[in-house]
């Protein structure tokens, strides 16, 4: 027997999903954050998300794309924003948008997971990453609000063909959307 939640689905013995249908980002309540270390220190920032995703049976056929604007970073520091949306690093005049499109959703022991591509500065990547769903009821603030968290790493060079001696490989990259039904 399956109990279904507003949005969600729950089988015995089976890992919450989300309801078959269209879904999309609401912008409001979604971001990607990023962490990196430069010359010892974190830099962190953040970029607003859009998108869709769409769930169907079976699991494994469903689709999301996810988007953020470059020229929203914001670290807090106008300085670093400008650097960042420069030629140097993002080049947010030529390249105004990064993107992630799944191309598959799978259950492991391990959890949810999507692999797809994330597209930086034209150029695709692939990459997989680990899903976890924030179900209603958890957040105070909205009881009806899904909201999933995905997290991956990136490598430095897909943001910059610059070398900076002082900047890491590693890329910590989460995103956290709230996701509505599509009407």
């Amino acid at each position: 027997m399956t109990t279904t939640t507003p949005g969600i689905q729950l089988k015995p013995g089976e890992q919450p999903r989300l309801a078959a249908g269209s879904w999309r980002v609401d912008p409001a309540h979604s971001h990607a954050s990023f962490t990196a270390r430069v010359a010892g220190h974190t830099v962190r920032g953040r970029l607003p998300l859009t998108g869709k995703v769409l769930i169907t049976e079976p699991i494994e056929g469903s689709t999301a794309r996810l988007a953020a604007r470059t020229n929203s970073v914001s670290t807090g520091s106008p300085v670093l924003d400008r650097l960042l949306t420069g030629p140097g690093f993002l080049d947010a005049g030529a390249f105004p948008e990064i993107s992630f499109r799944s191309e598959l959703l799978v259950w492991v022991p391990a959890g949810w997971r999507a692999v797809g591509r994330l597209q930086v500065k034209n150029i695709e990547h692939e990459l997989a990453c680990q899903l976890d769903l924030d179900l209603p009821g958890t957040r105070p603030s909205d009881p009806r609000c899904i909201i999933i968290i995905a997290s991956w790493v990136i490598d430095s060079r897909w943001v910059t063909s610059q070398w900076v001696p002082a900047l890491a490989r590693r890329i910590v990259m989460t995103c956290s959307f709230s996701l509505e039904p599509d009407m």
